[in-house]
């Protein structure tokens, strides 16, 4: 099951002030919905963990992130790969910075495939709930970026 997300947002701040804040995982990674943990391996490497849970299906998420493209201060792109309960997840998270005369633009967009018993499960429960987390994340973004 893949779910798609994307969108923009503004902020009054210049752009390398904002892909500083997207590129370091100790920043932004504290603002993802249910967040247990994060250990940084490098400068592009990192573990997050998150709880997650849908009905009577609940743990701990542990995904392995990568930045994988990093052009400053244009565009951050992560490449993901976990285990959550009762599946896996593979995921991808991109953010395009544009300059404006009032601070930057950010165009984002992802996409999080779920595979595994928890698709079953779940089934049309993940896509909203997916959606919601990924709008209290990009809230959050816009927040701390003010």
């Amino acid at each position: 099951m893949a779910i798609k997300f994307g969108g923009e947002f503004e902020v009054q701040r210049k752009p390398d002030d904002v892909y500083d804040f997207l590129t370091d995982p100790k920043k932004f990674a504290p603002l993802l919905p249910d967040f247990q943990g994060m250990t940084q391996q490098d400068d592009t490497h990192f573990v997050v963990k998150v709880t997650v849970g849908i009905s009577y299906i609940k743990g701990t998420a542990e995904v392995k992130m990568q930045l994988a493209e990093a052009e400053r201060p244009k565009r951050a792109l992560y490449k993901g790969q976990g285990t959550v309960a009762g599946g896996n997840v593979s995921l991808t998270a991109g953010f395009d910075l544009a300059p404006l005369e009032t601070g930057t633009k950010v165009a984002w967009k992802g996409e999080a495939q779920v595979f595994g018993r928890l698709t079953s499960v779940a089934g049309g429960l993940l896509e909203p709930l997916g959606r919601k987390n990924v709008q209290k994340l990009i809230d959050g973004l816009q927040a701390a970026l003010k």
